[in-house]
């Protein structure tokens, strides 16, 4: 069994924590459960496809790292909240589960801007209302938001999501304020451009690849894995004094024009 502290740096070392992860079956969300359990924390890996949840879990088992399935949908708050309390005491909340939808309001049926708010930012709020208690019984938490670039910054055909993301990052400061007292800080990652399954056709397309050469600082997509230590950090004592901070992780998108 491979040893979970960093050489050298024992406050990114997660041991005897659990982390729960929603959206841990793929993607950016896979790469953080698969970092926090690297970092020795016991994971829980939130999704809604057995299939999925299970081939997570197994890859970060095979990998060292110890997880597990959580299953509930995360807007439906009947099914989340047994199911997080039958996972037993959450220390480190990671938020990634999203929905994109890239239409303009005009476009929209208002089921589906509901429906994506509902996702990417009233379940946000509800799993960390659903963790506090425990968090602050313990006098200790540490709950990641996932927002994007997208968060503080806008383009047209892309409402909802933008509008849930910004909603996301002021969601991130308002709960740092009121969680700060008890020992929890609540920070956010906002990731760029990621080479991730859902980009794959814009991964292929000339265009975006000769924008992002230009747009960002390192000239270039995030790899997936490039995510994980971002979120180690957030939930490490090594950022114990870091709270309401948005963390871009962008290659430079925000700072480069």
């Amino acid at each position: 069994m491979p040893s979970h502290r960093l050489p050298g740096f024992p406050g990114f070392d997660l041991s005897g924590r659990t982390a729960l992860v929603t959206g841990g079956v793929a993607g950016l969300g896979l790469e953080i459960a698969r970092g926090l359990a690297q970092a020795g924390a016991r994971v829980l890996v939130n999704g809604r496809d057995d299939a999925r949840l299970a081939a997570a879990v197994a890859e970060i088992r095979a990998a060292g790292g110890t997880a597990e399935p959580c299953r509930f949908d995360a807007t439906d708050e009947a099914e989340m909240l047994p199911a997080v309390a039958a996972a037993g005491p959450v220390d480190i909340l990671v938020n990634g589960v999203g929905l994109r939808d890239r239409r303009a309001l005009l476009d929209m049926e208002p089921s589906s801007f509901r429906r994506l708010i509902e996702l990417d930012l009233v379940a946000p709020a509800l799993l960390a209302r659903a963790v506090a208690p425990g968090m602050i019984a313990r006098g200790f938490g540490r709950i990641i938001n996932i927002t994007s670039i997208a968060g503080p910054l806008s383009k047209a055909g892309d409402t909802a999501y933008t509008t849930a993301k910004g909603g996301l990052a002021a969601l991130t400061r308002a709960l740092a304020a009121d969680l700060g007292p008890h020992g929890i800080t609540v920070n956010a990652i906002a990731p760029g451009y990621f080479a991730t399954a859902p980009n794959a056709g814009q991964m292929a397309d000339p265009e975006v690849n000769a924008f992002l050469a230009r747009r960002t600082s390192l000239g270039r997509w995030g790899m997936p894995e490039e995510i994980a230590g971002s979120a180690v950090f957030l939930a490490s004592a090594a950022a114990g004094y870091v709270t309401g901070h948005v963390l871009a992780v962008d290659g430079g998108y925000l700072a480069h024009f």
